[in-house]
């Protein structure tokens, strides 16, 4: 099925369009390190040849991207686990709603989970931000990524959402292809998870008549990825301590420094939890509020669906006894696990630059707050 020309500006590759996305992938410049880092028992020729035999997206996502997630996992995760796939249906498509703590890898490493219980990949949200360079959109667009405008003003926001909301309900109900969305605009710095009501109201712009269907439409599942070591967690730190001296302005390749420090920092062990979808009843209970509280109490359920089902490791656990202070979690942990988490946040002391006691505070608040929440 071909895209309506209407999704032109967003919309990831269609079949046809792969074979030449994957030639211009494979001459580009950048592309022998990509090769090593995928394939490193191949020569380079040799992933050159693989990439010209691919013709259509489920060849790119088989065979490239998921050897792709394969070695970020070898490389820097010790155990990948996953929790409720048996309450997805494999004949029914889903919007999967998703705390947001890795650029790349919550939706990427959530694909090769889909493919390991037999479901179909969904389609991906990529900020228009991200998607820059030749060899990264030939890259997105081919692995199902679509793109998503941030900014602008009034007007501009108002149409990119409506656009949006148009292309996902579209995505889902007539092509019959699930979708991955984060739960708010860029990544969670704080391990405070808290879905933004401003996306469930996107969600019900395509269908303003009826928002309890608006939502059922779509067939909402959240999803709670609980990391033991936080990706990027230092990077993130200072990003908040210095926001809370002046505005926070990105450099350059500030994006590019995350996406590969999140891909290649040891993150230990990772859990995927599918979370019980959205019932109709549940929203029926909401359908008498303004949409505004309608779209305020669905953000609060979602919330509750991921919060419950973080996998919480020892690291947050000793987090939280330092940032409180007490040993009220001294069981779930042992004193080198303790050990071992103070020496990462010793590595605070490399920056002079910054108030130490601040700095810990905050990455003591990303690896607490998953407890704070879970038990709130």
């Amino acid at each position: 099925m071909e895209y309506p020309s209407i999704f032109d500006d967003i919309r990831p590759y269609d079949e046809h369009e792969v074979v030449q996305a994957m030639q211009d992938i494979a001459m580009d410049k950048t592309f022998p390190v990509l090769s090593k880092f995928v394939f490193p028992n191949l020569s380079l020729e040799e992933v050159r040849a693989l990439f010209s035999s691919l013709k259509n997206i489920d060849d790119f996502q088989s065979k490239i991207m998921y050897q792709a997630n394969k070695q970020i996992m070898a490389r820097s995760i010790t155990e990948m686990t996953v929790g409720g796939m048996e309450k997805l249906d494999p004949s029914k498509r889903y919007l999967f709603v998703s705390n947001h703590r890795d650029i790349m890898l919550d939706a990427s490493l959530l694909q090769n989970s889909l493919k390991d219980y037999g479901h179909e990949t969904a389609q991906i949200t990529f900020g228009a931000n991200l998607m820059r360079g030749d060899m990264v959109v030939n890259i997105g667009k081919s692995n199902k990524m679509f793109r998503v405008e941030r900014g602008g003003n009034m007007k501009a926001f108002y149409e990119s959402s409506k656009h949006l909301s148009d292309y996902i309900r579209y995505v889902i109900t007539e092509r019959n292809e699930s979708v991955w969305i984060a739960q708010r605009n860029g990544r969670t710095k704080n391990g405070d998870d808290r879905t933004d009501q401003g996306i469930i109201k996107m969600f019900c712009m395509s269908k303003k008549e009826d928002k309890i269907t608006a939502l059922t439409d779509l067939n909402i599942v959240p999803v709670s990825v609980s990391y033991e070591w936080e990706p990027c967690d230092i990077l993130k730190a200072m990003e908040l301590y210095v926001s809370t001296i002046k505005t926070y302005v990105k450099t350059q390749n500030e994006d590019l420094h995350s996406i590969l420090t999140g891909i290649l920092q040891t993150k230990g062990r990772v859990h995927f939890e599918i979370c019980d979808p959205i019932r109709e009843e549940e929203l029926l209970v909401f359908k008498d509020l303004t949409n505004g509280d309608y779209h305020k109490q669905v953000a609060k359920l979602l919330d509750s669906r991921i919060h419950n089902a973080y996998r919480l490791y020892p690291n947050n656990y000793i987090a939280y006894d330092k940032r409180f202070g007490g040993s009220k979690y001294r069981d779930h942990y042992t004193d080198v696990e303790k050990e071992l988490f103070e020496q990462h946040v010793n590595v605070l002391d490399t920056y002079p630059e910054y108030d130490k006691e601040q700095l810990e505070e905050i990455l003591l608040d990303i690896y607490s707050n998953p407890v704070v929440n879970k038990f709130n």
